[in-house]
């Protein structure tokens, strides 16, 4: 990183590899609005893509050398390949190239008030949260987001104050090249084992970020883990979480059954006002907490800051309601990891569906692996359970695990080589009053909109 602190001062122009990924976007569209020159090249067409062409940046659709132009310095993505034309013609020409954690890096330094949301759970909820408390507080914040915003009908946004808020993602330390004003720890789980190896060494990696942070860290109280990563970091520390020991914490929670919780949000024993929230699950609660108190440290107004965590209506993929069919609701989540997928199988369990079908992709042969028992006991929560072949991401399958091993600890349950099975099964069983959630941190969304499409089909639409 130290080779190129000083990068964005010396180059005005570049070239991003890639830039209709949904991180790299929102880098282009901040650098666009500070006034530097933008390219970009990307084969796959998106509503991304059409959002950085409304900037008037110009893309193309093949990688070829020549569309370098008079490029300064190249960003790619981590999926770029290292024969990609584009980024061997920059190595040729002795440009800078940076993967897109350090340009995310580079542009936190940019602001004097950067706020990082990292977690092992829950960072693109909280970050959009967050982004829509301090919108609607009048803080003109920017924002790099790992899903839609409704609000912000995208996943990133350019203000023109000095805060910016950010997803600080601990996959690789990717989190180190971070220089965040502000830290907010949601939790610290086990995950990304392939890269950490155990708990311990990914306790360490949140330690090393917390000591990145120049002057607040906003952490769980009730996560051992999370607390332990701060311990002996010299900062200001503000806790929240759901029990009154901590600085931030809810009381007064509505008794009646309801799909979103209704909680009174309290500061150190005073309330700071209603929250009605419009989005499902105590881990949700536990997520407006989090936001509330980072916001309400930088001096969110606490009556404006209620108003908008009941005016968060959810983001992208995150149970996501794709529609009604005959009865059957149909919703898709990202939830791919068993923490996450007991949280929102639980709440789902709790909306009065007849029943509940969960179609799962597992994702990656080592988290699979690993937490196979815990994976048995999240998805043995719903009534019925269908599952497609495990999602092989970036691994080879050195561990022999199959869909079939998870499928034996669950009862009842039945999967697939693809989609297209799995969609006719799930439409072909599914009764009015039925919810069928699609789960996964893969391409499992493309089951969902499939279901969709058949049943539009059979309707005639």
């Amino acid at each position: 990183m130290n080779q190129y602190k000083d990068l964005l001062q010396r180059v005005k122009r570049f070239h991003f590899v890639g830039i209709g990924g949904s991180g790299m976007c929102p880098m282009a569209e901040l650098l666009h609005h500070a006034g530097y020159t933008l390219t970009g090249s990307d084969r796959n067409e998106s509503d991304t893509l059409d959002r950085v062409r409304a900037m008037g940046i110009p893309v193309f659709t093949e990688h070829k050398a020549e569309n370098l132009g008079d490029a300064e310095a190249v960003v790619y993505t981590a999926a770029c390949r290292d024969d990609n034309p584009e980024l061997a013609a920059a190595r040729e020409k002795g440009l800078p190239t940076l993967e897109r954690a350090v340009m995310l890096g580079l542009l936190t330094q940019r602001f004097p008030q950067t706020i990082g949301v990292s977690g092992t759970h829950g960072k693109t909820t909280t970050t959009a949260m967050l982004t829509q408390i301090l919108i609607e507080c009048g803080m003109d914040p920017s924002a790099i987001i790992g899903g839609k915003l409704p609000l912000i009908g995208g996943n990133s946004r350019a203000g023109d104050s000095g805060t910016m808020v950010c997803e600080a993602c601990e996959y690789m330390d990717h989190f180190h090249h971070l220089a965040p004003a502000v830290s907010v720890i949601l939790n610290i789980d086990a995950d990304h084992l392939d890269y950490f190896g155990t708990l311990d060494n990914i306790v360490k990696s949140f330690h090393k970020y917390a000591q990145l942070t120049s002057r607040l860290l906003v952490v769980n109280g009730d996560d051992p883990k999370a607390m332990e990563a701060i311990a002996g970091v010299d900062r200001d520390v503000v806790t929240f979480g759901l029990s009154p020991q901590n600085d931030y914490y809810p009381a007064d929670q509505n008794e009646e059954p309801s799909t979103c919780e209704d909680f009174t949000l309290m500061h150190k024993g005073q309330p700071l006002g209603r929250v009605e929230l419009s989005v499902p699950g105590q881990h949700n609660m536990l997520n407006a907490i989090a936001a509330a108190a980072c916001a309400h440290s930088l001096g969110a107004d606490p009556e404006a800051l209620c108003r908008a965590l009941h005016n968060f209506t959810g983001v992208h993929r995150r149970f996501e309601v794709l529609g009604n069919f005959g009865g059957v609701t149909v919703a898709d989540d990202f939830a791919h990891h068993p923490t996450e997928l007991t949280a929102t199988l639980t709440s789902a369990m709790k909306m009065g569906y007849n029943k509940v079908w969960a179609i799962f992709q597992p994702h990656t042969y080592s988290r699979t692996y690993t937490l196979l028992n815990d994976f048995a006991k999240a998805l043995s929560i719903p009534d019925r359970l269908i599952m497609t072949e495990i999602l092989a991401v970036r691994e080879e399958n050195i561990y022999g695990i199959k869909t079939a091993d998870l499928a034996e600890k669950v009862p009842g349950s039945v999967w697939f080589e693809g989609f297209e099975e799995v969609a006719d099964y799930a439409i072909a069983h599914a009764a009015p009053g039925d919810l069928l959630l699609t789960l996964g941190g893969g391409d499992v969304y493309k089951c969902a909109n499939l279901i969709v499409k058949k049943y539009k089909e059979r309707q005639g639409e």
